[in-house]
């Protein structure tokens, strides 16, 4: 199992390289015995970013092993791995984003059931329950931007049953392997662009201030 150093913020290390495969489609597949770079899942894209001089595209996790992708081989033993920063933070923004709008509908009875936190195609879905309050966009975005002004710190935690949880404040904890800002404040300014109800079916799309940075 490839180690998630990506779990503990970190966007550059030393690692070893395992395996270098060429792949059908003219990439190479690279296995590191431990990697900063975030693979595609939970709703959030992969990071990017180089291993020694080559270019890392795409991340996935298969069978408990993170597999890099690159344009160029790379030689086995130890390397250096570097995470676009630029990258990681947006997606930190976004996927924080996202949790926040699950945390405020959450305080009016919905339940949050999945969500994308991918760029320009941001959005949480809920499920109507029967305690369930109405809302609006304007008011739901007041409340989220709020929270961001209230400055809150990022705590990540183990549960029972080992899974990484990662909460805000007092605010309640959410199972979650993604990457995320270490404070609220971080996120810039939240605007929810789309507020849809339909057949018990709440989607609520969103996106940051400074779309592309």
């Amino acid at each position: 199992m490839t180690q998630a150093l990506y779990l503990s913020d970190i966007t550059q290390a030393e690692v070893e390289v395992l395996k270098c495969e060429p792949t059908e489609d003219g990439r190479f597949a690279i296995q590191l015995s431990n990697t900063p770079f975030h693979p595609q899942g939970g709703g959030q894209p992969s990071d990017v970013g180089k291993i020694n001089d080559a270019d890392v595209l795409h991340v996935v996790m298969q069978n408990d092993q993170i597999i890099h992708y690159s344009n160029h081989a790379t030689t086995l033993g130890l390397a250096q791995a570097r995470v676009d920063l630029n990258r990681r933070r947006y997606h930190s923004r976004l996927h924080s984003a996202g949790h926040l709008i699950g945390h405020v509908m959450q305080a009016f009875g919905w339940e949050p059931t999945k969500a994308q936190h991918w760029p320009e195609e941001c959005k949480v879905q809920f499920v109507k329950q029967d305690h369930s309050e109405d809302n609006d966009l304007e008011t739901l975005e007041l409340l989220c931007n709020q929270y961001i002004s209230s400055q809150l710190v990022r705590l990540t935690q183990q549960n029972a049953d080992g899974y990484r949880e990662v909460s805000f404040g007092d605010l309640p904890a959410f199972p979650c392997g993604g990457t995320h800002v270490q404070n609220l404040s971080e996120i810039g300014t939240l605007e929810i662009t789309g507020y849809k109800l339909k057949k018990d079916k709440l989607t609520v799309s969103y996106r940051v201030s400074d779309e592309h940075q």
